[in-house]
């Protein structure tokens, strides 16, 4: 997944690969922002949770089908992307943030917009912190045929990214 994303044109940060011990669910995790904008304000979090229960699940159904039957499309694992911005001085009406967006994520990424706003102190200011999320599904039995089931879904997240870079400077301004 991770060099995956590079080919579509992501600078990869940090990797984490997560275990929980008593049921073995997995999370791996990825950092990445699109190439141009390393050093700018974008964070862009993939996650793809793994639960051994569905895979285990597909790995009985695919052991009992016949060679030239392919599996059905029923056990998929969760793939979320995350975009965080620093608190915006200027920040953007949601709203119009949320139909713009929609335009870029198209029917292949529909997008989640939030924003909270958070005071540090009583006497500061309030601060708002700007929240994307994207949730997919990645089917078991198109990786088993060999498919590359998310080139749409990159594509359509660098343009979100390349997006929410071009707009950062407007509502980090004062």
């Amino acid at each position: 997944m991770k060099d995956h994303a590079v080919d579509h044109g992501f600078h990869v940060h940090d990797e984490r690969h997560f275990v929980e011990t008593y049921s073995l669910n997995q999370v791996w995790e990825v950092d990445l922002h699109p190439e141009e904008g390393c050093g700018g304000p974008l964070d862009l979090h993939l996650a793809l949770e793994v639960d051994p229960r569905v895979l285990l699940a597909f790995e009985d159904v695919v052991v009992d089908l016949p060679e030239d039957v392919d599996p059905p499309d029923d056990f998929q694992f969760p793939l979320i992307f995350t975009w965080a911005l620093p608190p915006l001085p200027s920040g953007p009406d949601l709203l119009r943030l949320a139909i713009d967006l929609a335009g870029v994520g198209r029917v292949e990424l529909p997008l989640e917009v939030s924003a909270i706003d958070s005071y540090p102190a009583a006497t500061d200011a309030s601060e708002r912190r700007l929240t994307i999320v994207a949730r997919q599904q990645v089917s078991l039995s198109r990786i088993f045929a060999g498919e590359e089931p998310i080139c749409e879904v990159l594509d359509r997240c660098l343009a979100v990214s390349r997006y929410l870079l071009d707009a950062a400077p407007g509502w980090l301004s004062d």
